[in-house]
């Protein structure tokens, strides 16, 4: 198995004081910047995604979506969250950067897949931001494409606009085919 990590979406509009906070989603950048060092030390392949909007995106409010404006490209609500830790050797994977395209999977409209491919990648470890909707949508896309799918249950957290909506996310991964793991299955 040659795994790689997927850090989803851990940006400053997430993070509390962001302009679509994820409620405690700062708590999940000490067990990330863990495995992404542990990865790095590995060799292994690290990707973070981002939200990397144009200004009138489609899922903003004031044109038709159900958010607020939120990781307008090039702006300090894009920006990663300032103690994340990024290797050098990390990619990163802008997606959302169509004015029509939500694009909440880190596959949706990007070369992810193709990268894994190119790697040798089997195995894919996500975390990050949010638990209901872009590491949801990640993982299934990732399952669809054939990789196997480890969730890190102490670095993800949802963004529950409806209560209850973290737990639901993470039962159709589960049903799809996701593991949810602890970070020491992975870092003894």
């Amino acid at each position: 198995m040659k795994k790689a990590l997927i850090v989803v979406d851990i940006q400053n509009d997430f993070c509390p004081g962001g302009s679509l906070a994820v409620h405690e989603g700062d708590s999940v950048v000490g067990p990330v910047n863990e495995l992404t060092r542990y990865f790095e030390a590995q060799g292994l392949p690290v990707f973070f995604t981002r939200d990397w909007h144009p200004v009138r995106h489609s899922s903003f409010r004031d044109f038709g979506g159900i958010w607020p404006p939120h990781c307008v490209a090039e702006t300090g609500g894009a920006a990663f969250h300032e103690d994340l830790y990024r290797p050098e050797s990390a990619e990163i994977i802008s997606k959302a950067t169509e004015v029509n395209s939500d694009a909440y999977s880190g596959f949706e409209g990007t070369d992810l897949g193709e990268k894994l491919r190119t790697r040798g990648v089997d195995t894919v470890v996500v975390t990050g931001l949010a638990t209901d909707y872009c590491v949801k949508n990640t993982v299934l896309d990732g399952l669809k494409r054939g990789l196997s799918v480890e969730v890190v249950r102490e670095a993800i957290r949802a963004v529950e606009v409806n209560p209850g909506d973290g737990e639901k996310a993470i039962m159709e991964m589960k049903q799809a085919g996701a593991r949810f793991i602890s970070l020491r299955d992975i870092i003894p």
